[in-house]
């Protein structure tokens, strides 16, 4: 059975990334973008990664320049947004694609496993947040409505496992 553990993607800095890295542990993949109106998510993201990050959760984002043109910039000056606006101390990614033919291997296999009902098989927008187990499986998908404070049951629930 394939896992999230079984891909690997280029991190911010162009260096690949086994998901390997993060066996054990609960992870967020999250689509991100610096000019969303959801981009303030950034601020509840880093928050709950210092929360919880000593428990454990990990959380991974990948910006991403498919909707409205969101994030048009380079990896440095996404790095340097992130950190600067919000303080990002979680791991960022190269940008990368979340539909259509070039879709990232990584978001084709949680789009699999977590679709249907009010989401379908393709990503909205921004800040779609996956949520995956210590044992490599997506459990849970939230909306870019849902606030990261609003992920803290399941995190907890998640944590304690």
């Amino acid at each position: 059975m394939t896992t999230f553990y079984d891909f690997e993607a280029n991190n911010i800095k162009g260096e690949t990334i086994s998901m390997k890295d993060y066996e054990g542990k609960t992870v967020i993949v999250v689509n991100t973008a610096r000019k969303c109106g959801f981009t303030p998510q950034y601020e509840g993201l880093e928050k709950l990664y210092q929360q919880y990050k000593d428990q454990g959760l990990v959380i991974l984002g990948f910006p991403c320049n498919q909707f409205a043109n969101q994030e048009p910039g380079s990896s440095d000056e996404i790095e340097e947004f992130c950190e600067i606006n919000y303080g990002v101390t979680f791991p960022l990614f190269e940008k990368i694609n979340v539909n259509g033919k070039e879709t990232h291997p990584i978001f084709k296999f949680l789009k699999s496993q977590l679709s249907g009902g009010i989401f379908g098989s393709s990503i909205k927008w921004n800040f779609t947040k996956f949520v995956i187990d210590s044992q490599g499986i997506p459990v849970k998908r939230f909306s870019p409505n849902t606030k990261p404070e609003n992920m803290e049951n399941t995190i907890n629930e998640l944590l304690k496992q």
